[in-house]
């Protein structure tokens, strides 16, 4: 750290939060206000402090962008995936930072077409970001959405392929899904209210003006978001509602685009289900009976649900799957996802042969197919897109993502190890690490953990983390409680009233990779974005001396009063995930872990943030907030930074060589606090 340089001092302007006979003293709310010069000049002034104290890493920085971008194949083409007489594909070109679409008839080495680049649409734009994209049946339209800000509000145009123009139609402020009816001419998209959720869905009519469009649905509980999707087969457009715990589903025949929608079963508080449609049945998974899901069938016209697949503990099942001849599952069993076929009343999962993994569907756009189409990831094995037939189950592996530089998996070993809770929970522990390291307790360690929201982090590849790897840094990912990667259960142990497990598991698991000797206790980081961002913040103040740097990305660390603020986007509908505040016994649950309100005064370890000034999911003050308050009582001397992309929200910068240069930051950072050649 440069002694010389003192951080930016945010002044203490103190309110008080009077709740549940406590008073809570915040010095530093009025960095919520954007709109003030003072705040932006704060933001200013850490991120030039932030550049300062990591300018002796510039040079590591420009070797790891180098070497992600030596081991890129920066031009190539997708695989191309049919559709009707057309097969479409993305590619990308050396030099230039986003995909462009095109389509090829009659097979995949047919003339291209240019749909839409990307990069002319990025022109001029600091930020840009493709959001939806929806052809519509005939082929004729695409439908597409951009953000050029990082706020996720989309403006969505309509471009005539064969013309390669756009119509006049603007629909502006447009969230998540598009969907087409049949014969493309009326477009289904979702609207959003002041918090930003999506709660209505609109018809478009192509070559109206939005302003003639015609609300079909809207959604009054503040708890649900809408969505939008169409079946596989085609023959219906779904208007999804989901909360945290509930799931519900409408149907509009695409055929039949001005008829009102239909719903399929009854919303059930606490009862969450998925549709997919074949023949005269809607495939419905469901979790009505059991935590982990049945599969049931229920008529199209209405009636009550017939199981064709019973629940069975420990076999999630998430989402059905349909073709004409065929009916799948997509799931998770033994704490990995997998692809289940579905046959005599009964699931077999397919099979795959490394320790861990991500499958996951590909661009299935065929219903009438024998062949199922899914990419195959591991965190040695790339990215690799394979056809599966359906009848002999024979695998064809169509495209590997190259990895230039003479990559060799042999190098790395990955394994899947089990760390054990207080409480006796076993937590899976994903780790890679190169082969030549030896397990003797000398190694140093990344540590990655999220563990909320029943997501269930993926095992891939990453091109970025062989610069890791290559450096002898072994990485692991805890896959905590609160993720989905055990089941429903393993979720529901890590929310609410249980969700100091969640940080309890991520130091398990740091403890039993040192006792197995894979790291040195004193060379460990941690690193977490969002909610993992909650998950590292809550776990810092823990244990803050098991660790020698943390890594926290647009992290939800102000949780007691984000959770107070009805207006913010995601807070009503999130009070099912970390509960609310108001009520005095939810509220001691979150004070007793928020990172921001239980900062104590310890060494902490060194500690980069990140935040985005347009974020509408991690508001930017929240890690303003907390690295203010980690100055204040630290008291290691270690460096706390924070860097703030001022056109940017969420998802940080969008361009992939911007993206290559922020992750060289972070490794730089984390490898020269963790003592790394």
């Amino acid at each position: 750290m440069n002694d010389a340089l003192e951080p930016p001092v945010a002044e203490r302007r103190e309110t008080q939060r009077r709740l549940h006979g406590e008073t809570v003293v915040d010095p530093y709310t009025w960095l919520a206000d954007k709109s003030n010069p003072e705040v932006i000049a704060h933001l200013e002034a850490e991120n030039e402090y932030t550049a300062v104290i990591m300018a002796p890493t510039e040079d590591l920085q420009d070797v790891i962008f180098n070497e992600i971008k030596e081991r890129t194949l920066e031009t190539d083409l997708a695989v191309p995936a049919r559709r009707g007489d057309w097969w479409y594909a993305t590619r990308t070109e050396e030099g230039k930072s986003y995909a462009i679409w095109v389509r090829m008839r009659g097979g995949p080495d047919g003339e291209e077409q240019l749909i839409l680049d990307e990069n002319v649409e990025a022109e001029g734009e600091s930020y840009f970001r493709l959001g939806n994209f929806a052809l519509s049946a005939d082929h004729r339209f695409v439908a597409y959405s951009t953000d050029t800000t990082g706020a996720e509000a989309y403006s969505t145009r309509i471009r005539d392929i064969e013309a390669g123009t756009d119509l006049d139609d603007v629909l502006r402020e447009c969230r998540y899904g598009l969907a087409w009816s049949h014969d493309g001419i009326y477009l289904f998209y979702t609207i959003a209210d002041e918090a930003q959720r999506p709660f209505q869905i609109w018809r478009h009519e192509v070559g109206t003006d939005q302003s003639d469009d015609v609300l079909v649905l809207q959604e009054d509980d503040d708890r649900y978001y809408l969505d939008l999707g169409r079946t596989r087969s085609g023959e219906y457009i779904v208007i999804e509602a989901g909360s945290a715990i509930t799931e519900s589903a409408w149907v509009i025949p695409t055929r039949s685009p001005l008829s009102e929608p239909q719903e399929v079963l009854e919303r059930v508080e606490g009862v969450e289900y998925t549709i997919d449609h074949r023949g005269e049945v809607f495939w419905v998974v469901t979790n009505d009976t059991g935590h982990d899901g049945r599969l049931v069938t229920v008529p199209v016209d209405g009636g009550s649900p017939i199981e064709v697949v019973g629940h069975e503990a420990g076999r999630k099942l998430n989402a059905p799957m349909c073709f004409a001849d065929h009916v799948l599952v997509w799931g998770r069993v033994g704490g990995l996802p997998g692809v289940f076929r579905v046959a005599d009343g009964r699931v077999e999962p397919m099979p795959f042969n490394e320790p861990v993994y991500q499958v996951s569907p590909e661009a299935n756009h065929e219903f009438a197919s024998d062949t199922l189409r899914i990419s195959f990831e591991s965190f040695v094995t790339p990215r690799s897109i394979l056809d599966v037939n359906l009848v002999t189950d024979e695998h064809t592996l169509l495209k590997r993502m190259p990895v230039l530089g003479g990559y060799d998996p042999s190098r790395y070993v990955q394994e899947r190890v089990w760390a054990s809770a207080d409480d006796g929970a076993r937590i899976p522990v994903s780790l890679v690490r190169e082969a030549s390291v030896p397990l003797d307790g000398s190694a140093a360690l990344l540590l990655y953990a999220y563990g909320a929201y029943e997501v269930s982090m993926p095992i891939r590849f990453s091109t970025p983390r062989l610069s890791l790897l290559d450096r002898d840094v072994v990485y692991a990912i805890a896959h905590v409680r609160g993720g989905g990667e055990m089941g429903k259960s393993w979720y529901e142990s890590g929310k609410l009233e249980h969700k100091a497990n969640t940080f309890t598991d991520l130091i398990a698991a740091a403890d039993s990779l040192i006792e197995a000797g894979y790291c040195d206790a004193r060379r460990i980081a941690i690193r977490g974005g969002s909610a993992g961002g909650l998950t590292v913040g809550a776990t810092l103040n823990m244990a803050p001396e098991k660790f020698a740097a943390v890594v926290a990305e647009v992290p939800f660390v102000d949780v007691v009063n984000t959770m107070l603020d009805a207006a913010l986007p995601l807070t009503i509908v999130e009070w099912d995930e970390w509960g609310n505040p108001a009520i005095e016994e939810q509220y001691r649950w979150i004070r007793a872990y928020a990172p921001y309100e239980n900062v104590g005064t310890f060494d902490y370890p060194p500690i980069l943030a990140t935040a985005g000034l347009n974020d509408p999911r991690v508001s930017y003050w929240e890690p303003a907030k907390w690295v203010q308050r980690l100055r204040d009582r630290s008291t290691s001397g270690n460096e706390v930074l924070l860097r703030t992309e001022m056109s940017a929200g969420h998802f940080a910068r969008s361009g992939r060589y911007d993206l290559w240069r922020d992750e060289a930051f972070v490794l730089a950072f984390i490898l020269t606090r963790l003592g790394v050649e």
